[in-house]
């Protein structure tokens, strides 16, 4: 970056808090920082640290319950807290905008795309409906969409999650802003379309010389899109600098150890995979716990004109082997297959063809989101207790001391047992889920995005208990992933799935250094690497 001179946002002392029983709470403290013109700031830090609470109060975006407790938002030589409601409401949108994480749950699901851009323009603009109209498509086709004309009349429900950032990325960049705020713009999307948006930020960045503040828990993101970074933890700023002096030669503790707790692959053995495991899970001679043979999968669509149901096939000839004590990753961009095949494995797919052969016990389950698969009015005691009972044949005394049992092993307390989901972090949510699917004692387990939606170091201790519950009970996992950092730190062999087909099964070394298939090498360089 050639480092331009002027100042665009000043952020001083700033200190944001929750009133609590008469006390205020305060959860960003004495935060000061700056962003000149043209230049990328990633500000990263683990839940909690108060990332988006700083993003947010510099839009004046804070919740009602959030109060501003000390500090100072300047933006170009205007305090933004000493503005008027009118003021800062120009300056939102027109020259400061706002990407979030979620675009499905920040679009208007009721309102057409072209319509929810359009209101940008009519609020900051004084142009006429056939400029608006012009406008709207001229960003959709800069931001990467084809065929603007047919998607202005398009809900967000009709888009797919890549096409939805998009729109979020025109709609925030249509007035042309001088700063653009993106919190987490990428974490539910797959690395190439990751990659799209990222380049695609740094088109914007270039040709507009618009400044970014860039929030994101992956470093590996951080390290390749912005020039410099702040770390925060708790509430502070632990560490600033540049890209280089970060990553290269970091000061705080904190920042050392998030930086080791990010898989990369000039790390093997990080989350403590022996040599020998890996290997011998490729021997052909091992005790299989799931095969899948010429699998056909289907999804029935509405009824047609003579009133039957279509048949959309969504797996084609699948085939693939886990032996027992064996970590099978499978990749591949969303709607290629990956989860419907998680479902047909668990014999939760209706419409199949082929054989599902899976060992011993009935294969279980860890969900992405534990937030979502557990039940929020129920406590851990009775989660963990329900599979036991529909299984039967357990009194009990027995339930008790198995539940007990199980919350040691993944590294959970008895008192948790009380518990509401509510009432738990991240990390320990994802351990319950994982400890209701291995009490019934299951070999083989469905791991569907199990660490995508958790900061880096919980993330390692999620890998590392599951790689230290494979040794203890000889399990199975089929893990499903986007992320292939982790993919290459757990697996032992890596199949590739691309529009309903694997096309390509190989060991995790061979893949990931000799891909056969042009996809999956467009797969493997799109990964942000640290």
């Amino acid at each position: 970056m050639q480092e331009a001179e002027k100042t665009l946002l000043k952020v001083e002392h700033l200190q944001i808090g929750f009133r609590e029983r008469k006390k205020m709470n305060v959860v960003v403290k004495d935060v000061s920082f700056s962003v000149k013109e043209g230049e990328i700031l990633g500000i990263v830090g683990e839940s909690g640290s108060g990332k988006s609470m700083t993003a947010l109060s510099i839009l004046g975006l804070l919740s009602k319950e959030a109060k501003l407790v000390n500090g100072n938002i300047i933006f170009e030589d205007k305090e933004l807290y000493h503005c008027t409601k009118k003021e800062f409401c120009k300056i939102r949108g027109n020259d400061i905008s706002m990407i979030f994480q979620e675009p499905m749950t920040s679009l208007n699901p009721v309102m057409k795309i072209g319509s929810q851009i359009e209101e940008m323009l009519l609020l900051h603009s004084s142009i006429n409906e056939t400029e608006r109209k012009q406008k709207v498509l001229d960003i959709l086709e800069e931001a990467g969409l084809q065929n603007s004309e047919l998607l202005i009349g398009k809900y967000p429900h009709q888009l797919s999650g890549g096409m939805r950032q998009r729109v979020m990325i025109a709609m925030a960049m249509v007035m042309k802003p001088k700063l653009l705020i993106a919190d987490e713009p990428t974490t539910a999307l797959d690395v190439t379309v990751q990659e799209q948006i990222l380049k695609l930020i740094q088109r914007f960045n270039k040709e507009y010389k618009t400044a970014v503040i860039f929030i994101s828990h992956d470093l590996g993101i951080i390290k390749n899109l912005c020039h410099r970074a702040i770390v925060m933890c708790n509430g502070f700023i632990e560490e600033e600098g540049s890209i280089q002096k970060i990553f290269e030669n970091p000061e705080s503790e904190y920042t050392k150890k998030l930086l080791s707790a990010v898989p990369g692959r000039d790390r093997i053995n990080q989350f403590e995979q022996q040599e020998d495991e890996i290997q011998a899970a490729s021997i052909t001679e091992q005790k299989q716990a799931l095969e899948v043979k010429q699998l056909n999968g289907f999804y029935l669509e509405q009824k047609n004109l003579f009133g039957q149901n279509a048949k959309k096939k969504i797996l084609d000839n699948i085939s693939f082997s886990v032996a027992q004590g064996e970590i099978v990753g499978i990749v591949g961009e969303s709607g290629c297959g990956k989860s419907t095949l998680a479902k047909a494995v668990l014999g939760l797919l209706e419409q199949t063809e082929g054989t599902i052969h899976t060992f011993g016990e009935r294969p279980a389950m860890v969900f992405q989101d534990p937030f979502s698969s557990l039940n929020p009015t129920k406590k851990i005691k009775w989660l963990m207790e329900e599979p036991l009972k529909l299984k039967g044949g357990f009194s009990k005394q027995q339930r008790q001391q198995k539940i007990m049992e199980m919350l040691k092993e993944v590294g959970l307390e008895e008192e948790h047992m009380n518990r509401y989901v509510s009432e738990l972090s991240g990390g320990q949510r994802q351990r319950v889920s994982i400890a209701c699917a291995l009490i019934t004692n299951s070999r083989l387990v469905v791991l569907d995005e199990p660490v995508s939606a958790l900061d880096v170091t919980i993330q390692a201790q999620i890998l590392k208990l599951l790689l230290k519950l494979r040794k203890t009970f000889d399990l199975s996992y089929v893990f499903i992933s986007h992320d292939l950092n982790v993919v290459y730190q757990m697996c032992d062999r890596i199949c590739v799935m691309y529009q309903g087909k694997m096309i390509e099964i190989a060991e995790r070394q061979e893949l990931f250094e000799n891909p056969k298939e042009e996809y999956t090498r467009k797969l493997l360089s799109a990964i942000p690497w640290i």
